[in-house]
């Protein structure tokens, strides 16, 4: 299940401004507050959850910093009475996507720089030389020590894109290095077509339609993306063996999801999805035999640990990580802090509690 304990609600929107005479202007607005866990500890094991406490932004003082790097001239041409950045801001937040679904973005000017920072290191690294499972450690790389937040798509009653480069919970982290990944693989290091790719992984068939449209069940978001060729699942062919139980907690602890308390309509939805997922068989490998498949994994193969969790699949993700000696680790965004390096990922899971192994998916190379 995404964010697997908590009501995820993943937004992001973009809203942009093209103008002949006017510059690309991006609107961004404050990050919501991280304040509510969103797995209970048990879950986490060897990932004790941290509070995560955050100092309010000074928006006002970024504002009128901001909005001094606008020209006076851009106002005089097109012949507009100068408004304040929190007016542009508001402006610029009413535009819509391409099929009128309005949208917000939750970036941070910060995340576009580090996007763009990113996108320069793939050039001078020659990544899109490398094989994809290369490229998505490297990018997983440039994340190394950024803090893991909470509930990040869970802030708001209307199902939104969330993008941030800034802070990650498990499941958003591997979207975010999956979706620049195959960017880079591509050449295509245009921000709002990952931000495109980030859509396209996260909702059915591709598409943000409300809440009940956002792929919660981990193993349900590897169904949906192997339909289009994202992400294989191997675990089968490592070995895996059924797990053989029933994915049904979000419908059996519905008042723990305000969307369902609140819509009967988006209850039923997501009843019919677990129904769905009575059709599949989840496999996962053991995890006393996880060293046995060592020589078989890739780095950037993306591993879920697999529970013992009544009406779960997974409780958290990550990537293969191939260390400098060679042994094979799992870089993640740890609930114990930031975005880090266990050493050695069978050790690592031996210490999650409640986990019972591991599912393995790999990334598709798209080109």
């Amino acid at each position: 299940m995404r964010n697997f304990w908590s009501p995820a609600i993943w937004g992001f929107a973009i809203a942009i401004v093209n103008n002949s005479l006017i510059p690309d202007v991006w609107a961004f607005q404050p990050p919501p507050a991280v304040a509510v866990v969103d797995r209970p500890t048990k879950a986490q094991g060897a990932d004790v959850a941290a509070q995560l406490t955050e100092k309010s932004e000074k928006w006002d003082v970024i504002n009128n910093q901001t909005i001094s790097s606008f020209p006076s001239l851009f106002w005089e041409i097109n012949n507009l009475s100068k408004i304040s950045y929190s007016q542009l801001l508001e402006v610029l937040a009413r535009g819509a996507d391409s099929d009128n679904t309005a949208r917000e973005n939750a970036a941070q000017p910060e995340d576009i720089a580090r996007f763009e920072k990113i996108v320069q290191y793939a050039k001078q690294q020659n990544l899109p030389d490398r094989a994809i499972g290369e490229i998505l450690q490297a990018i997983a790389d440039n994340f190394l020590g950024k803090p893991y937040a909470e509930n990040l798509l869970d802030n708001s009653g209307k199902e939104k894109l969330i993008v941030t480069l800034n802070k990650f919970d498990c499941v958003l982290f591997v979207e975010t290095v999956l979706a620049i990944s195959r960017g880079v693989a591509v050449k295509d290091y245009d921000y709002q077509n990952f931000v495109n790719r980030l859509e396209q992984q996260r909702y059915v068939n591709g598409k943000m339609n409300g809440y009940c449209s956002r792929l919660h069940y981990f193993s349900e978001w590897i169904n949906d993306n192997q339909k289009r060729k994202t992400v294989e699942n191997i675990t089968a062919e490592l070995g895996g063996v059924p797990m053989n139980k029933t994915l049904n907690f979000m419908s059996q602890h519905r008042s723990s999801y305000p969307q369902m308390v609140k819509d009967e309509a988006t209850y039923q939805c997501i009843v019919n999805q677990e129904a769905d997922l009575a059709k599949t068989i989840v496999n996962y490998i053991p995890t006393n035999r996880i060293k046995s498949i060592y020589s078989q994994l890739k780095p950037g193969d993306i591993v879920a640990v697999a529970t013992d969790l009544k009406g779960l699949d997974v409780t958290h993700t990550g990537f293969v990580y191939r260390n400098a000696d060679g042994n094979l680790g799992l870089i993640h965004a740890s609930p114990a802090g930031a975005v880090t390096v266990a050493y050695d990922l069978q050790r690592y899971i031996s210490r999650v509690e409640s986990a019972i192994g591991i599912v393995v998916v790999r990334a598709i190379d798209p080109r």
